[in-house]
């Protein structure tokens, strides 16, 4: 990286760039939820913000790592451990979209979790994600690695593997009337 690249945690008041990041590493399916679950003339971005900024859950600030290039934010890392122990879900509660991601989320436990790894399209391929896979490397202590990436997104994959992650697992996608790429859910693990 030859630009001025810094990590912090994130801020509430990063809520607003979370939203649009989670959506670009979630292959659009945030927006898409959002948007089936907004009042009429609610913005679906605004319930992505309001998501990023609370205090718990998985997809909240306080999980956040976000990368800076010259005092603009760029990027974030979303990472947490999994339970060993993962609680029951009745998949039939579920949306079913969701369904083969969770899955595979849980066929990984106690792993560290890479929720959400992703860059704003201008500054892609600078190393970003590369530097924040090693951030979180280092906050798993030595603990295995987790991701779910879809098969429709080859560069990140190959992101993955470069660092050392391994397909363990594919579920095949569940897309209702969600125009994502790709076929299937791919759980990559590190150990």
């Amino acid at each position: 990286m030859s630009r001025n690249v810094t990590f912090r945690p994130a801020v509430k008041s990063d809520a607003q760039h979370l939203a649009h990041l989670v959506n670009f590493a979630g292959e659009g399916i945030p927006y898409y939820f959002w948007q089936k679950n907004a009042a009429p003339g609610q913005d679906p971005w605004e319930i992505g913000k309001s998501r990023a900024e609370r205090e718990e859950g998985s997809f909240s600030y306080r999980h956040t790592v976000v990368a800076e290039i010259d005092g603009k934010l760029a990027g974030c890392l979303v990472t947490y451990v999994l339970p060993e122990d993962p609680e029951p879900i009745d998949y039939d509660e579920m949306p079913p979209i969701f369904v083969p991601i969770q899955e595979l989320e849980d066929s990984a436990p106690s792993t560290q979790y890479v929720s959400v790894l992703a860059a704003y399209p201008e500054y892609r391929n600078l190393g970003i994600g590369s530097s924040l896979l090693e951030a979180a490397e280092k906050e798993a202590g030595g603990r295995a690695m987790s991701i779910v990436v879809s098969d429709g997104n080859p560069n990140a994959q190959r992101l993955y593997e470069r660092t050392g992650y391994v397909v363990e697992r594919r579920l095949a996608m569940v897309k209702e009337d969600w125009n994502g790429e790709g076929d299937n859910w791919v759980l990559m693990i590190k150990k």
